[in-house]
């Protein structure tokens, strides 16, 4: 008998601003680094995907982002080069509160604005996934995945 599958949540925050999105270049971390990914982070314990969202904007860039003006991007069903499967719901806003920085320094060598539809070569591909798929308007898609 087949055990429920169970995988990690990832959230995701999109930052617009003048036709641009706010990437951190990740450092430090064991993962990804050198790579450019979005404001992003795992869901915890007894938090909901919009709270996670929120959490993760004021820890890695310091703004203050109201709930009611996130809004769903998209979600990516991903299986990770190590063969681990993970959900990443994206969310997107162009209205915050407070200047972005790089709040963790430790974990992000600096902050960029880029268009979305011209990510860096040097981008996370899960995160070039999802930012492909909110911009071609899909609700849902699936990314490194083998094709059947």
């Amino acid at each position: 008998m087949k055990q429920r599958h169970q995988t990690t949540v990832d959230v995701h925050v999109i930052l617009q601003r003048d036709r641009e999105i706010l990437l951190c270049l990740r450092q430090g971390t064991g993962y990804a680094d050198g790579l450019y990914c979005l404001p992003s982070g795992h869901l915890e314990e007894g938090e909901t995907v919009i709270e996670c969202a929120v959490r993760e904007a004021r820890e890695e860039v310091g703004v203050t982002i109201d709930a009611a003006n996130l809004w769903p991007a998209t979600v990516v069903h991903h299986l990770s080069p190590e063969g681990r499967p993970r959900i990443g719901v994206f969310f997107t806003t162009s209205h915050w509160e407070g200047e972005v920085v790089n709040a963790e320094p430790g974990k992000c060598a600096k902050l960029a604005w880029a268009p979305p539809d011209m990510l860096p070569d040097n981008t996370v591909p899960y995160t070039a996934a999802g930012v492909g798929f909110w911009l071609s308007g899909r609700g849902i898609g699936v990314h490194g995945w083998p094709v059947s």
